[in-house]
């Protein structure tokens, strides 16, 4: 896993002087970020660039910057020549600037150093929509619907909203002075916050119905399968210790770690395969099995998906439905079947590259095909309910339909079982 891999392309002509790619295994499965590992490639695995091929790219190269009716920036073209590169490969993989790597690394790691706020962008600033628990922004006393027009002394809108984020973002125990617009009063609130390590929790937990589980994953962090462990406890102790059924939402989850996916898997299941890859390297075929032990002592789960369920999201539902364990209601899931790996790049960018075709327990890819749900729901589809919170009442079933049919198809399992079980005491 921590292993590098370096690669120096020259073109003869001088023109493009090389690439360096520096690659830390770390592996990613998502609608656009998926996982492999790290890689060390022998010198001679590798032949030099055919040079009628190099010659074509640096006589383009050197016609538009001598020809094109504007002047273009050396450094720009370089960097578009790179983006058209990777990006004419398939759809998912990419040339990651500093500050989509940057973001990338927070969104998966399940922290990041900051205030503690999501924000939307609007004309006159940008718009708090949640605050994080326990974070700087809820001491300082912002809110939901808090304007932010100025950050320390940049004045912010919905134009630049990538540099105001950036700018509430840094060092921990570094400070950040807001100016902020609450209401319709006209005078700016003026806060002094200091920046702290803030947690990002991927999932929510609670009951939907008397001993009815609902545990609601909305990306795969490094942190996930931590929160899923540490909520399934409180799921039990809240069903009075007898959890008699597990709902898992993974509707509008476009994936994530590959890691975690894989060990929520593991968590249900006492056996069997949860996911297999091919690819070139050495490390991006591997086969991952479950171990023993089922979290929820193997009461019956139901998995929620829709057409925005990919990647690592659609790696546990397979796991769970081919190895018996689960059956999934909703609509039929996006099918991305491929893993990406996540190269950090000398300059501060990252190259996100295509490494590995993933399949399912039963050997089948899932690319462009998606995955039918057992119980298909029609008609139109509305955005998940947001859940309760620990301290509302259980009203999620009623608020959205399809947690609702989730339940039902709990308790319809749970009828037939008993039915089963009746007739075999008669016999």
């Amino acid at each position: 896993m921590g292993s590098r891999f370096r690669l120096l392309l020259t073109l003869g002509t001088g023109a493009l002087a090389g690439f360096a790619l520096s690659m830390a295994g770390r592996v990613f499965a998502d609608r656009g970020n998926a996982p492999v590992a790290g890689y060390t490639a022998p010198a001679s695995e590798y032949g030099p660039i055919p040079w009628q091929d190099a010659r074509l790219l640096a006589e383009v190269l050197q016609r538009v910057r001598e020809s094109y009716v504007d002047p273009v920036d050396d450094h720009q073209l370089m960097r578009q020549a790179v983006h058209g590169l990777v990006e004419s490969l398939d759809e998912h993989s990419a040339l990651l600037e500093p500050g989509d790597y940057a973001q990338l690394q927070a969104a998966t790691s399940g922290s990041y150093a900051g205030i503690g706020v999501e924000v939307n962008g609007v004309a006159e600033g940008v718009r708090i929509v949640r605050c994080l628990p326990e974070s700087p922004a809820v001491h300082a006393g912002l809110k939901i619907d808090d304007l932010i027009v100025r950050i320390d002394d940049l004045a912010v809108s919905a134009a630049n909203i990538d540099a105001a984020t950036t700018q509430l973002r840094g060092r921990p125990g570094s400070e950040v002075r807001l100016s902020v617009r609450r209401g319709q009063v006209p005078a700016t609130l003026e806060f002094r916050l200091q920046r702290s390590l803030v947690e990002l929790p991927s999932i929510a937990a609670e009951l939907v119905a008397p001993g009815i589980g609902y545990l609601r994953i909305n990306e795969f962090t490094d942190g996930t399968a931590g929160e899923v462990d540490a909520a399934m406890p409180r799921l039990h102790a809240a069903a009075g210790g007898v959890l008699r059924g597990l709902i898992i939402d993974l509707r509008n989850n476009p994936g994530g770690v590959l890691e975690a996916a894989t060990a929520v898997a593991d968590d249900f299941l006492d056996s069997g395969t949860i996911v297999s890859a091919e690819g070139r390297l050495r490390e991006a075929r591997f086969r991952m099995e479950a171990t023993p032990g089922d979290i929820a002592a193997g009461v019956p789960i139901v998995i929620l998906v829709n057409g925005s369920s990919a990647s690592a999201s659609e790696i546990l539902a397979a796991a769970l439905r081919q190895n018996g364990r689960a059956t999934l209601v909703g609509r039929k899931t996006y099918g991305k079947g491929t893993v990406q790996t996540i190269m950090p790049l000398s300059g501060g960018e990252a190259l996100k590259l295509t490494t590995s075709r993933y399949f399912t327990p039963s050997g089948a890819s899932i690319n462009g095909i998606g995955i039918t749900p057992d119980v298909e729901l029609r008609g139109p589809e509305s955005a998940p309910a947001p859940p309760d919170g620990p301290s509302a009442a259980p009203t999620l079933a009623r608020r959205d339909t399809q947690v609702a049919a989730a339940l039902a198809e709990l308790r319809e399992g749970a009828s037939a079982r008993g039915a089963v079980h009746r007739s075999a005491r008669r016999f």
